[in-house]
């Protein structure tokens, strides 16, 4: 596929379409995620796993149970103090049933 290379203030970006965009970053895989959930991860208003926490219902004891995790190190990872380890990243998509790129 071909895209447009721009210059914005110096920095080189590249303007692709949305759907395009949400594929790579998905792996090519479909998430079943609603548009507003996608749009929302896209903008990185906040944290993906607090995003996609939220859109499941689920508390942050919930999900750190479900990972296997500490609810303290969860809320570190949410508010960006910390990464997380990639084996707390994986456990927490899978908690999510998300594919982990969609978490960093």
């Amino acid at each position: 596929m071909k895209y447009d290379l721009l210059h914005i203030q110096g920095k080189p970006y590249v303007l692709m379409p949305l759907h395009d965009y949400r594929e790579m970053v998905s792996g090519g895989k479909k998430h079943n995620l609603p548009t507003d959930i996608l749009n929302a991860l896209v903008a990185r208003e906040e944290n993906p796993v607090k995003i996609l926490r939220k859109h499941r219902g689920m508390t942050q004891k919930d999900l750190a149970q479900a990972a296997a995790i500490s609810r303290p190190y969860l809320a570190e990872i949410e508010t960006e103090k910390k990464d997380g380890s990639v084996r707390a990243i994986k456990s927490i998509a899978d908690a999510l049933d998300v594919d982990m790129s969609l978490l960093v």
